[in-house]
């Protein structure tokens, strides 16, 4: 049987980590990449025998959870974040690929669905989309991207059938929080790029994308958090849109 590393990274995560723990325990490895949290984070995750936890302050995501996966003991690495929990159905189907002889894809996209307001929600862009989070470590990574990072992976990839389930965010404050952090870290990407933003161009996307958020990406079947939801995002593209205009001002 192949054996399995977890990899996560956490800051002040003592609030929601333990789900994430319990339902990945049965792994061979935990490791958590921890940024000097403040908080109980580093007490819980030590309760877990197959825990092992290291301090790094925060590198940006990509370099985080790259030197998550370098810490690693073994091959196969499946990454999770700690607000986001693997349900029995993919750790079953995850168990019977790793009793395989030989695993012939190098990677696989895991579907992941979004918890907001404590809806599931069931349509659109955020039920079960796709990301690669199970793959092998000779022949892959995390890039080095600051946000949105993710995995790259050379030859054959799959794609696994059962879900993580993402609790994306603890309320609207939390939301919020977040919302500046990667409001901040878009901005300072998009200058490094030499990105230019416009008047124009932001004051005609605002509708433009509340409709992507609410009618193309089908959070009007998702209910009130649905909403909720595709006005918080199209506000977030809006922030983040400005943030840059503004800064390119002041340059």
């Amino acid at each position: 049987m192949h054996k399995i590393s977890i990899v996560i990274i956490t800051y002040n995560e003592e609030s929601r980590i333990r789900p994430t723990l319990e339902s990945v325990k049965w792994c061979d490895e935990i490791i958590v990449i921890d940024s000097c949290s403040t908080d109980k984070t580093i007490d819980i995750c030590k309760e877990y025998s197959n825990c092992k936890v290291y301090m790094q302050p925060f590198l940006g995501y990509g370099l985080q959870k790259r030197f998550a996966v370098e810490k690693a003991s073994h091959h196969w690495i499946f990454s999770i974040d700690a607000d986001e929990v693997m349900t029995d159905f993919l750790r079953n189907e995850i168990s019977s690929i790793a009793s395989l002889p030989t695993i012939e894809p190098n990677g696989f996209y895991v579907p992941i669905t979004t918890i907001f307001m404590k809806r599931v929600f069931k349509y659109g862009h955020d039920n079960k989309h796709l990301d690669i989070r199970f793959f092998n470590k000779n022949k892959g990574t995390f890039n080095t991207n600051n946000l949105h990072e993710g995995i790259e992976v050379e030859g054959a990839v799959s794609k696994l059938k059962n879900e993580i389930l993402h609790y994306s965010y603890i309320n609207t404050r939390h939301y919020f929080e977040k919302f500046n952090k990667y409001s901040e870290l878009y901005k300072d990407q998009a200058l490094k790029k030499g990105k230019k933003i416009n008047a124009l161009q932001i004051a005609f996307r605002l509708p433009l994308e509340f409709m992507n958020q609410y009618l193309i990406r089908l959070n009007f079947l998702n209910g009130f958090p649905g909403f909720v939801w595709a006005v918080f995002s199209t506000f977030y593209v809006f922030v983040k849109s400005v943030k840059v205009y503004e800064a390119n001002l002041n340059n």
